[in-house]
């Protein structure tokens, strides 16, 4: 039991920090491209709205992967490498503004090129 609360402890606490995170990513490219309405109401909708709403969808996806692959470790491991990166870009790209002046491609300048801008 302990090894079950301490699995689940570690979840809880790698949610948290790929939620903030992701709300860092998603604030420096609003902030990048000027894009939401103001970077006070864009800062309070992600600390308010987006990183707890974020951490349970993340917390969620490790106890239902847990769930459904029980004790089997690789595989926990590499299908959890998979989701958690996945819940988050699709966060990020739910969010992600548009083609603005500032960018016309809707991708701020420091994004590197070999990675897909995050869209759907």
């Amino acid at each position: 039991m302990p090894e079950r609360r301490l699995h689940g402890c570690f979840g809880t606490v790698m949610g948290l920090a790929l939620a903030v995170l992701t709300a860092m990513l998603l604030g420096r490219a609003l902030s990048a491209c000027d894009s939401g309405v103001n970077g006070a109401a864009n800062g309070m909708f992600l600390i308010v709205l987006f990183i707890p709403s974020l951490w349970g969808l993340l917390t969620l996806g490790w106890v239902m992967v847990g769930v459904l692959l029980g004790r089997q470790a690789l595989l926990h491991a590499l299908v959890l490498t998979v989701v958690l990166p996945a819940l988050c870009w699709c966060a990020v790209s739910f969010f992600w503004g548009g083609a603005t002046q500032e960018c016309p491609s809707g991708v701020p300048p420091w994004w590197p090129g070999f990675l897909p801008a995050p869209g759907f």
